[in-house]
C-alpha cells in the first residue's frame, strides 16, 4: 500500500511539473509574438517617418506653344500731304481738320483770274490758227500756196493747243482736290495765304486699315516668313485684342540692332486704333497639338544631366530628359518622359534616384495645387 501511494504521489508531481512548464512556455510564446507585433509596428512607424513627401502630376498631352511677344506702333495705311501745283493767293479754304473726305472733294481754291485770262487768251490764239489752217487746207486743194506754208501752219496750231490745254489745266489746278479718302489731319493754310508750288496744303490719312510696324530680329525672321495672321494688343484702348494679318516684311534692316520691319494690316473700321499707338504683337513661333512639358521648377539637375523624377509604386526613379522650348512656366519634353508617367512637382530636391516616397496628392495641373 505504502509503495502505491509514492507511486501515485510521483506520478502528480510530473503532471503538475509538465503542467507548470507547458504555461511558462505558452507564456513565452505569447510575449514573444506581442513583442515581435509591437517591434514591427515600431519598424513601420520609423519606415514611415523616413518616408519623403512629394506632390506628383500626371502628364496629359496638350497644347504647347512658344510665343514671343513684340513691340510694335500703329501707323496709317496711307499718309499723304497734298501742296499746291500753280502759285497763287487761297480765295477760299475748306480743308476742316479732323473732316473726312473723298476722292475729289474740294480742299482750297487758289485766285484764278490771272489763269482763267491766260486760258481765255491761248483759247482764242488756238482758234484763229485753227482757222487759218482750215482757210490754208482750202487754197491749197486750188494748189494757190505751196504745202509748207500749210505745214507751217498745222505746227502753229498744235502748239497753240498745247498752250491752251496747259492753261486749262493750269486753271483746273487751281481748285485743290483730295486725291484719296481719308481724315484729314492738319491743315497748311488759312484764307488769304499767298502759296508757291510745292507748299503744303493739307494731310490726309487713310485709317479704314492700319499699319502695325514692328522689329523682327534676325533670328525669327525665317518663323514669321511662315506665318500670316498674328495677335496684336493695343494698351492705349485697356489692352484690347486684334488680329492681323502680313502685309510686307522689308528686305533690309533699318540699324543696327538688325531688325527686319514687318508690316500688319489690321482693320480699323471704327477708327478706333490711332497713328502712333503703342501695340503689342504675339508671335507664335512653335506650336504642338499634343505635347508633353513639365513646370520648370519640376527638373533636376544630376550630374550634369537635366531630368525629372518620375514615381511608380511609391520609388523614385530620375529620368533623363530632352528639352525642347519654353511655354510660359512650362518647358517643352522632346523624350524622356511619356502620357501618364507621374512627374514630381515637389519635394523632388529632397529625394534621389531609388528612394521611397509617399506621394500625399497627386495632380494633372499645375493649378490643382491652390485648391
Amino acid at each position: 500500500m505504502k509503495g502505491k501511494k509514492e507511486k501515485r504521489l510521483s506520478t502528480s508531481i510530473i503532471i503538475i511539473a509538465v503542467l507548470l512548464i507547458l504555461i511558462a512556455l505558452l507564456g513565452y510564446m505569447v510575449r514573444s509574438k506581442a513583442e515581435r507585433i509591437k517591434q514591427q509596428e515600431l519598424n513601420s512607424v520609423k519606415e514611415e517617418k523616413t518616408l519623403i513627401n512629394v506632390i506628383t502630376m500626371e502628364i496629359i498631352p496638350g497644347p504647347v506653344q512658344e510665343i514671343i511677344t513684340l513691340p510694335g506702333q500703329a501707323k496709317p495705311w496711307k499718309s499723304l500731304v497734298v501742296v499746291t501745283e500753280v502759285r497763287g493767293k487761297i480765295m477760299n479754304k475748306k480743308a476742316i481738320e479732323g473732316k473726312s473726305v473723298r476722292p475729289g472733294d474740294t480742299l482750297a481754291v487758289i485766285d484764278q483770274r490771272d489763269y482763267e485770262n491766260r486760258y481765255n487768251a491761248a483759247a482764242a490764239d488756238y482758234e484763229t490758227k485753227l482757222a487759218t489752217e482750215k482757210r490754208l487746207a482750202a487754197l491749197k486743194k486750188k494748189k494757190y500756196i505751196t504745202q509748207s506754208k500749210l505745214d507751217n501752219i498745222t505746227g502753229m496750231v498744235k502748239q497753240a493747243r498745247a498752250s491752251m490745254d496747259n492753261a486749262k489745266l493750269n486753271l483746273s489746278r487751281c481748285i485743290i482736290k483730295s486725291p484719296m479718302a481719308g481724315i484729314i489731319n492738319k491743315v497748311f493754310i488759312e484764307k488769304g495765304t499767298f502759296l508757291d508750288i510745292g507748299k503744303p496744303v493739307a494731310e490726309i490719312l487713310s485709317m479704314d486699315k492700319i499699319k502695325i510696324e514692328v522689329g523682327i530680329p534676325e533670328s525669327d525672321v525665317n518663323i514669321v516668313r511662315k506665318l500670316n495672321e498674328f495677335d496684336i494688343e493695343i494698351n492705349a484702348l485697356n489692352s484690347r485684342h486684334f488680329k492681323g494679318k502680313k502685309h510686307y516684311l522689308y528686305k533690309t534692316t533699318n540699324d543696327l540692332a538688325r531688325l527686319y520691319n514687318l508690316e500688319i494690316r489690321v482693320d480699323n473700321k471704327d477708327g478706333m486704333i490711332l497713328p502712333g499707338m503703342f501695340a503689342r504683337v504675339k508671335i507664335t513661333k512653335h506650336f504642338i497639338k499634343n505635347g508633353i512639358a513639365v513646370p520648370m521648377y519640376a527638373l533636376v539637375n544630376k550630374d550634369g544631366q537635366d531630368g525629372v523624377y518620375i514615381v511608380s509604386n511609391g520609388i523614385a526613379a530620375f529620368k533623363r530628359v530632352e528639352k525642347g522650348f519654353l511655354d510660359k512656366w512650362r518647358i517643352q519634353i522632346r523624350k524622356g518622359i511619356n502620357p501618364s508617367d507621374r512627374v514630381v512637382v515637389a519635394g523632388q530636391r529632397l529625394i534621389s534616384h531609388g528612394a521611397k516616397v509617399k506621394v500625399v496628392k497627386n495632380i494633372k495641373s499645375m493649378e490643382e495645387l491652390s485648391q
